[in-house]
Formats: C-alpha cells, structure tokens, sequence
C-alpha cells in the first residue's frame, strides 16, 4: 500500500506524517508588511503553488490547505457580495482587513488578493484538502471580536468555498490565535479538525504583535532545541467532538543568510520525524505557499529531502501521509470501535 492511498480507517497509533499550508497571500500580511517590500515571494506563489503539488502527486503526499475565503472570490464584486453581515471591530483598526478601497477588480488583475484558480488546482490533485483559514484571516484573540462575529465570518468562508465546489472540514487559526472558547462555532460550521497553537513558550497562542525575543526563540529553535525534544502529537478528540492535530514544526524557509546551517534544520526535523514514527506519533509539519515564493528551488530541495526521509520511515515503520481531515476520520473511526 502506498502512502497516497486512503487509509481513514487505520488507528491512530499508526505513525503520519501531516503538512498543513497556511494560503493567505496579502491577506494574511497586509497589516504588519508594506506589499512593495513583498511582492516577490506573492507573486511566486503562482509557481510555488503548482511546484508543490506536482511534488506531492509524484510522492504520494497528502496535505491540508487552510485558505483564507477572501481568496475564493472571483471579482471584488463577488468579494464585497460575500461580506458578513457583521464584521469584527478591532481594537486596533488596522486589523480590519474590511478596506477594499486597494483590491483590484479580479485575479488577472489583483493576483495578491484572488486565488480561485490556484484554489481550483489544489481541489483537483489528488489527496489534497481544501481547507478554511477563515473567510477574512479573523484573529480570534484580538480584542474588539467576539463569537457572533466569528460565526458569521466562518458563514462566509462556507458560502465562497461552495461557489467552487469545496466543503470546509478543517481549519487553522490566524497567526495560530487558537481561541478554545470558539469550539462550539466550529462545530456549528461543519468543521471537524483544527491545528492548534501549540502548548509551548514562545509557541502558545498570544495576541498582539509578537515580541522580539518569541520571535529569536522561535528562530533559533528551528536549528537548535531550545525548546527541549519535539514531543510525539497525537490527535486528540475534545469535548466537543473536533480533533486538535498539534503542530510539531514550522519548515523555515531558506536564506541566504542563514544558508550556512541549513544542515542543521534539516537534522532537527528528521530527528523529530524519526522520534514520532518509532512511538507511533503524528509529525505535523506546517508553511505558508509564499514562504516558497522566492529561492523555490532551494526550497523545494529541502522539501524533497524531508520527503526522502518519510519514504524511508514509511518503508521501516509504516509511516503513512495524512490530511488534517484524514487524521480526524482515523481517530473517529478507532473511538467508534
């Protein structure tokens, strides 16, 4: 059996590998980055995008596409159609991304804030799932929102992501703000799965802008272990029925700066896939598309190298790829045994 083949029914204890890709382009950067200091790594999404899932289909690899809804818009028209009839009001208003004074008319002429044929690409590879990242990238931890309006955002990201045909099932929180009091409007929505923050320092859901120490530690914690052993996660059922599918590690984009100890990233995280398939873990390894949108190929070589290493484990220990959805489904069917 291969990895691409479907296999929701296996038991959790089986050892997966599950990638998880944060799709926002400008949306997800317009209030703390200029776009001119951008544009580069959005507009290489375009060929970072179907690189990646030719990469998977040829190895088997499934993933999860969270998608901020904004993207499944076809025109602006449709976009400002598409609004929530409420909306949240951030404390601070340059969180709103509710301005659509700077949106272009469609994709062909805007390719920093439409994404439907890229979304529709996805959709049409094989073991790959769409998935929501909010309709309008909501920061559920940020003071000015609440669950009402939450509920209305993700309404909306259910009626853009219909228009082309895909069903919602799983979603990752906005810059991880996981808001644990939201459950029940998640499951409102349809939703089964979500990838939480994480529970460790400089890792756990904050609001407000990061510090600059979380951000060095996270930094340096891609090459070293700061932050001690990467634990096995293992997908957890919660009080209200959805599936908490843990992050193990953000896969550090390459730069020439730091080109020099790439070496070390790359042992960091094969070290941790080893450790979850030899316990019987999920190794959920997570990015966002414009991460690869400039020195794609180096970044695609230190993808297929992780990807070298799950085949290897794979073969040795029966590690399997997951969806976030696919690993939802297997927990639930082993608790209905």
């Amino acid at each position: 059996m291969t990895p691409s083949e479907d296999r929701s029914n296996d038991a959790v204890t089986t050892p997966t590998l599950i990638i998880s890709l944060d799709f926002e382009l400008y949306w997800g950067l317009r209030d703390c980055v200029p776009l001119d200091s951008y544009r580069d790594n959005l507009l290489g999404v375009r060929q970072a995008i179907p690189a990646l899932l030719r990469l998977f289909e040829a190895r088997g690899i499934h993933a999860t596409w969270a998608t901020v809804g904004f993207l499944f818009c076809r025109t602006k028209r449709e976009l400002e159609a598409t609004v929530p009839p409420r909306i949240p009001r951030y404390r601070d208003a340059r969180l709103s991304p509710y301005d659509f004074s700077l949106v272009g008319r469609d994709e062909a002429s805007d390719p920093f804030h439409f994404a439907p044929s890229l979304i529709e690409e996805i959709a049409r590879t094989p073991g790959q799932e769409v998935a929501t990242h909010t309709f309008s990238h909501f920061y559920c931890l940020e003071e000015g929102q609440t669950a009402e309006d939450f509920d209305a955002d993700l309404a909306s990201a259910n009626v853009a992501a219909a228009r082309l045909g895909v069903e919602l099932k799983s979603l990752v929180f906005p810059r991880n703000q996981e808001n644990p009091r939201y459950a029940a409007v998640l499951r409102r929505r349809g939703l089964c799965a979500f990838r939480s923050a994480g529970r460790r320092w400089p890792y756990e859901a904050t609001a407000g802008e990061d510090s600059r120490l979380r951000r060095a530690v996270r930094l340096v914690d891609s090459y070293l272990p700061l932050s001690g052993r990467r634990t096995v996660a293992v997908p957890r059922q919660t009080a209200h029925g959805l599936v908490d599918i843990p992050p193990s590690a953000f896969l550090r984009p390459f730069s020439r700066r730091l080109c020099g100890v790439d070496a070390l990233k790359l042992a960091r995280i094969r070290r941790a896939m080893t450790q979850n398939a030899e316990e019987g873990g999920t190794f959920h390894l997570w990015w966002h598309p414009h991460n690869f949108g400039i020195n794609l190929g180096e970044n695609l070589s230190t993808l297929g190298a992780i990807l070298d290493h799950f085949d290897t484990l794979s073969r040795t220990h029966g590690m399997r790829s997951s969806t976030m959805l696919e690993a939802a489904q297997a927990l639930t069917a082993s608790k209905s045994h």
